[in-house]
Order: structure tokens, then C-alpha cells, then sequence
């Protein structure tokens, strides 16, 4: 029996998605303790959220993915244009979650008739 069937996870992109929400959440605290920038709380907090919402199948949780995509995606591209160059690990960080959230966007989307209320 494959984890996604015993949390009750039909397919395993969306346990992914659950993951990366999770994932992204805590870090956003982890970051949000050393630097102190109150935007990373509010990602961290409206990513696990939606973990949890994905974990729960809620019907909200498709409108939660969608302002984290474009809250994310604004943040990724101005963290990407102010400090291009000067840190790369940053830059390849910045680019990843870049590319996650639209992969778990559109993924989440496109089972959104997964999601029951």
C-alpha cells in the first residue's frame, strides 16, 4: 500500500502538492525567524493552509492556490530582479519555487473536481 492511499490521497501528484505546500510553508517560517520579513509569515501561513486544505480535499483550498500563485510569483520575480547575481543560491531557490508553485498551480487546477466541499 503506496502512501498517498493510506492518507487517503487518490493520486500522487496531488500528495506532491501537499508536500510542497508543507514543505514551503515551514520554510517561510524557518526564513521568517533570521530575517524578519512579516511577507514570508503571510506565505508561510496561506501555504499550510493550503496543505492542509489539499489533505482535506476542500473546495477553498483551489482559491488559496491561486492567490498563493500570484503572490508567489510576484515575490520570486522582485526577489529575483532586486538580488540577480549577487547570491546564487538565492537565485537557483527563487527559480525553483518560481517553477513549483506554477507546476502544483496548474496540477491543482486541473483536478479541481478532485476537491469536494
Amino acid at each position: 500500500m503506496s502512501i498517498s492511499s493510506k492518507l487517503g490521497i487518490e493520486s500522487v501528484g496531488m500528495l506532491l502538492a501537499l508536500i510542497f505546500y508543507a514543505i514551503v510553508g515551514i520554510l517561510c517560517f524557518a526564513v521568517f525567524a533570521l530575517v524578519n520579513l512579516p511577507h514570508l509569515a503571510i506565505i508561510g501561513i496561506f501555504s499550510l493552509v493550503t496543505a492542509y486544505g489539499l489533505f482535506k480535499k476542500r473546495s477553498w483550498a483551489l482559491w488559496i492556490v491561486v492567490m498563493l500563485f500570484f503572490v508567489g510569483t510576484a515575490f520570486s520575480l522582485n526577489m529575483l530582479i532586486v538580488a540577480f547575481g549577487k547570491e546564487l543560491l538565492l537565485d537557483l531557490s527563487m527559480i525553483g519555487y518560481l517553477i513549483l508553485t506554477w507546476v502544483s498551480t496548474a496540477y491543482v487546477a486541473s483536478r479541481r473536481r478532485k476537491l469536494e466541499s
